[in-house]
């Protein structure tokens, strides 16, 4: 097979939208991207498949005069979301969609593959086709379960994630957090139910739940640095049977964001202070379970962002713009605390949507926009 062009590339990435998986369940995605990755000239190209992650797969480029391993990474799942565009391509499976765009992510990263295969590179390349990025913390379970080892071991890694409301082909980075770091928050208090007449016999989770969600909306406005950014959403709260009664067990549920891992640990134990002091103030038990897994945010490595900016400012054929960070999770961010790299955004080019929404309908010639602008920054890469 020849280098695919921007209508092979369209071809593919409209046959993966008919095909969305979800997290750890993507055997067609994966088995089609195999299909296409077997097409390319395999002579520089090492294909394996992870038993410690099957629906992963990994491609080794040989390098002609490596001094480095270069990884890419794509993500290839979807969403539990109901399709609403109307396209004749539309996902096959009801339920289900790729409305984050993962669709386009790998058919970007099929056509860097595509052109790498046939010019070979002077570094050695990985690409990793990573499952599970929605959800179950795919980057991470890749990592830990050791995929990343000998020569699948990149020096430094690349990542992008689609943006409807930049115009197609556009790129965005910044220096710093691009995306923050999320963590799930569920807290159990447990006291003693009763009646509502015979308020001294009971222990009410209602009244303790009440003064800890206030004091919860403290932590952003006082115990974080003003000039950065942090959010705590409480989104759920379930007590009570009847009015009557007095609750003896509330659950809260809510989740954490922030921009670096340092921020997040510090809002951890703040919420930790918090529920310790009304266990004791209260006299009941409560829980604090805090789960990030592999969501921690997307801090870019600062060399490698800033060379990556300056080829993109510099290139007179790619449309720049610096962005400001996101609250949004990406599970890229575990990837980057453990090997250097930068994660970026490619405009797609509906701004009357939005990721995961239901209606996203990507503009297709981000797609070989992407393809050219990244192929050329790694080329540049590779010369330096």
């Amino acid at each position: 097979m020849a280098v695919l062009t921007e209508s092979g590339l369209i071809q593919i990435r409209r046959h993966l939208h008919e095909i969305p998986e979800l997290a750890l369940q993507e055997k067609e995605t994966h088995d089609y991207l195999l299909e296409v990755i077997k097409g390319f000239n395999s002579e520089f190209l090492t294909v394996k498949v992870p038993e410690e992650l099957p629906t992963a797969i990994l491609v080794l480029i040989k390098g002609s005069n490596p001094q480095r391993t270069i990884g890419y990474r794509t993500d290839i799942d979807a969403l539990p979301v109901e399709e609403k565009t109307d396209l004749p391509f539309s996902s096959k499976y009801s339920g289900v969609m790729h409305a984050c765009g993962h669709d386009i992510h790998m058919s970007v990263a099929l056509g860097l593959l595509s052109y790498f295969s046939e010019n070979q590179p002077k570094d050695n390349m990985l690409f990793f086709f990573q499952p599970a990025e929605e959800s179950e913390s795919g980057g991470k379970k890749a990592y830990e379960r050791g995929i990343f080892q000998g020569k699948f071991k990149p020096d430094e890694f690349y990542g992008l994630h689609d943006n409807p409301e930049l115009p197609a082909g556009t790129i965005g980075c910044r220096e710093g957090t691009l995306f923050a770091g999320t963590t799930e928050v569920n807290i159990d208090l447990v006291g003693k139910g009763g009646h509502a007449a015979f308020p001294q016999n009971a222990n009410d989770t209602v009244v303790a739940a009440a003064s800890l969600i206030m004091q919860i909306q403290t932590v952003i406005s006082r115990s974080i640095d003003p000039i950065q950014s942090g959010v705590i959403t409480l989104g759920k709260v379930r007590a009570g049977t009847i009015r009557n009664v007095i609750a003896g067990q509330t659950r809260i549920e809510g989740t954490i964001r922030g921009l670096t891992q340092k921020m997040i640990l510090q809002i951890d134990q703040r919420l930790r202070d918090l529920c310790e002091g009304i266990a004791r103030s209260y006299n009941m038990k409560v829980n604090l379970e805090l789960n990030q897994g592999g969501y921690w945010p997307v801090e870019n490595n600062p060399e490698l962002t800033k060379n990556f900016i300056n080829y993109m400012k510099n290139n007179p054929e790619v449309d720049f713009v610096e962005t400001k960070p996101k609250m949004t999770g990406e599970d890229f961010g575990f990837l980057l605390a453990k090997f250097p790299g930068t994660m970026f955004w490619l405009g797609v080019g509906d701004p009357n949507s939005q990721l995961h929404s239901a209606t996203l309908n990507p503009d297709e010639k981000s797609i070989m926009r992407g393809v050219n602008a990244i192929k050329g920054f790694l080329i540049d890469r590779m010369g330096n």
